[in-house]
């Protein structure tokens, strides 16, 4: 790779205001392959702010290579946490269902750490679904759990989601071009940011076994607002999960009937 072009290309990029220049500098030449007119057409479009996962068809998540479609939403570096958090509360012989699975990359970091499990992913977005799919995830296009086959009901280990969890309210104050490409449905979690989050905690003990554990990506007020959900249906064992900084980035419950 020329160190010349590298350097200038990041240098680019950093004064657009991009916060890892040089990772993606090196993610775009490698996309490019040497051919320098798209080379330009891509990092036009990066330019523009345009999801750099949409731009090079891949993104690194948990130590595995996803592919990403045009349009599917992209999965976060700090949703690691909950990957990895998932693969531990999974039995190696269990059932999982990924809710919104986007990319499929939880449901993927499942099936890597335990190919004997069965790992079962849903999305409305068509795109998604195929894009999961094409990751190698047993995906279903659908609401929530109804599009999921036959025969699951109490028959769940874990629940894990990534659902819409921004307060409407609070759109506007996302990064910069967020929502010039991908859709606010991608985010918007209702008044409190816990519509959908509610519908989840409410749906899924018809699908969880006794013991068995939902497990959700929120910030710290929708975990406050739920804590009343939490108690009323029944789960026990509630734990928030905390990042390096201490800031909330999901929580955790058990199913108790």
């Amino acid at each position: 790779m020329d160190r010349d072009r590298l350097r200038a290309l990041a240098a680019t990029l950093s004064t657009a205001g991009f916060v890892a220049p040089d990772e993606e500098a090196h993610e775009l030449l490698a996309r490019a392959g040497g051919d320098d007119a798209l080379l330009d057409a891509l990092v036009g479009r990066r330019l523009t702010g345009e999801p750099l996962a949409w731009i090079t068809g891949r993104i690194s998540f948990c130590d595995l290579e996803l592919r990403v479609d045009p349009g599917v939403y992209v999965p976060r570096w700090h949703t690691e946490m909950l990957a990895r958090r998932a693969v531990e509360l999974l039995p190696p012989s269990g059932t999982a269902v990924d809710l919104c699975t986007g990319t499929g990359a939880i449901a993927r970091t499942m099936c890597a750490a335990h190919p004997g499990a069965r790992v079962l992913a849903t999305d409305m977005d068509g795109r998604a679904v195929a894009c999961a799919q094409a990751n190698g995830v047993e995906a279903y296009g659908g609401d929530l759990f109804a599009p999921l086959p036959a025969g699951l009901q109490g028959q769940v280990d874990l629940v894990v989601a990534v659902v819409p969890y921004v307060p409407t309210s609070a759109l506007a104050l996302l990064q910069r071009d967020t929502l010039t490409f991908e859709s606010p449905l991608s985010y918007d979690g209702g008044p409190d940011g816990t519509d959908i989050l509610r519908r989840l905690l409410t749906e899924s003990p018809r699908y969880l076994r006794p013991g068995g554990t939902v497990l959700v990506e929120l910030g710290g007020e929708e975990a406050d607002a739920l804590s009343g959900d939490l108690s009323r249906l029944g789960y026990v064992d509630v734990a928030v999960l905390l990042d390096d900084d201490d800031d909330v980035r999901g929580l955790e419950a058990t199913w108790s009937t």
